[in-house]
């Protein structure tokens, strides 16, 4: 590839792959069994260029490859306010990885589809909560790619040797034990993504081992677990003792080593943790959004009662971010009528996050995304309010800000 003999596209992927190789000081590169591609998203003219150059010269993916979230929801950006060079130029770059073989998933949870890798396999997968869901919950190997590098990956089919890709560099590194944390709270949905953000905050690029937890989770609530770990810190594999893959015991999550570091989790900190993912003061409220990482199946089927017979506040816009799949899935299973009947509505293939799609009006909104709630002040300019998805659809019906504080209170 180095040489030119599979063409220039995959000449120019190698040549970036072997650099970054050096750089982490690889002895090797291995194969892969899949992608997933985090650059997908427009964010400026330098990703677009890259796209449209490496499929300008001919680059294909080599292992199935799926693609992350993009610039714009491709059919209903219209309806929302994305300027038109935006969509225009966030077109082209999702054409460009579809030239290059790329899957059109448009999904910050690949793994809610088709191609979802298993144990041991070695994938290079960009999206922060994408990546610690594959080494945690599936237990596949990847490292954390960041755009442009992982279409490199995808384009030669190898990575280099190095970081979680290995055996020896998966050990837990940092104990973090749940104490006196109700059972109640550990079966609510609400309760991970905060964990999650407690998690991420201390832990920071280390592997923390969570001990202590006494009901099983659900996928989607490991799902919101890792989100929220990836986001506050830059947490890429998490063991949960007794659930994850990789962990059936405590000495099996550290690789029978000693922890670095014993924290308890108490009551107080996850208290505190909760109150830090909301910036709002008061109980204004402008919109309700679901859906980071995107909305599952599951979800839709436990929001759908949460829905029927009511109807969103006048004031309050309700949005839904999902994926192509889940929606047509969503809509064969008959579970959006009763979001579409109480005022609410759905976007594919991006998220608020990855698109000037909010109108300038819309400052106060409210998630159950620890993700969303974590990033929006910043990256929107919006305050927040973190509430689980029962409390989210209880205040849209009020228009303004409701949430039941009675799990969070026990002592």
């Amino acid at each position: 590839m180095l040489s030119g003999g599979d063409g220039p596209g995959a000449q120019m992927a190698m040549r970036i792959l072997t650099r970054m190789a050096h750089v982490h000081a690889a002895a090797e590169l291995m194969d892969i069994t899949g992608a997933h591609i985090d650059s997908t998203i427009y964010i400026g003219e330098a990703g677009l260029e890259f796209a449209e150059r490496m499929a300008g010269l001919g680059a294909r993916v080599q292992v199935p490859t799926t693609c992350n979230v993009s610039g714009l929801d491709e059919h209903h950006w219209q309806e929302w306010a994305v300027p038109h060079d935006w969509a225009d130029k966030a077109y082209r770059q999702m054409v460009a990885y579809q030239k290059m073989g790329c899957a059109p998933t448009w999904t910050c949870a690949p793994y809610q589809a088709e191609m979802r890798p298993k144990f041991g396999e070695q994938i290079a997968w960009g999206e922060s909560n994408a990546i610690v869901f594959a080494n945690s919950v599936l237990g596949a190997r990847t490292e954390r790619y960041p755009d442009l590098l992982d279409i490199c990956c995808a384009v030669t089919g190898r990575v280099p040797a190095v970081g979680l890709h290995l055996a020896e560099n998966r050990a837990g590194e940092i104990l973090m034990r749940l104490t006196s944390v109700p059972h109640s709270l550990q079966r609510d949905d609400a309760f991970y993504p905060v964990v999650g953000h407690l998690v991420g905050k201390i832990a920071q690029d280390r592997i923390p081992v969570i001990d202590g937890l006494e009901v099983k989770p659900t996928e989607d609530q490991l799902k919101a677990l890792g989100a929220a770990a990836a986001s506050s810190g830059t947490v890429a594999l998490f063991h949960l003792v007794g659930v994850t893959p990789e962990a059936p015991t405590l000495s099996a999550a550290f690789q029978n080593r000693r922890p670095a570091q014993t924290i308890d989790v108490t009551m107080e900190m996850l208290r505190a943790a909760r109150q830090e993912l909301t910036t709002a003061q008061g109980d204004e409220l402008d919109l309700v959004v679901l859906g980071s990482p995107h909305f599952s199946l599951a979800e839709f089927k436990q929001l759908a009662p949460l829905l029927t017979g009511k109807h969103a506040h006048p004031r309050v816009r309700f949005l839904v971010t999902s994926s192509r799949a889940m929606i047509l899935f969503a809509k064969e299973a008959g579970l959006l009528g009763a979001l579409e009947s109480f005022g609410g509505r759905v976007t594919v293939d991006t998220c608020i996050l990855a698109t000037p799609m909010l109108p300038p009006e819309i400052k106060s909104l409210m998630t159950n995304s620890g993700k969303y709630a974590y990033y929006a002040p910043g990256m929107l300019n919006t305050r927040v309010t973190f509430g689980s998805m029962a409390d989210c659809v209880t205040s849209a019906v009020e228009g303004r800000v409701t949430r039941d504080e009675s799990l969070w209170q026990a002592r």
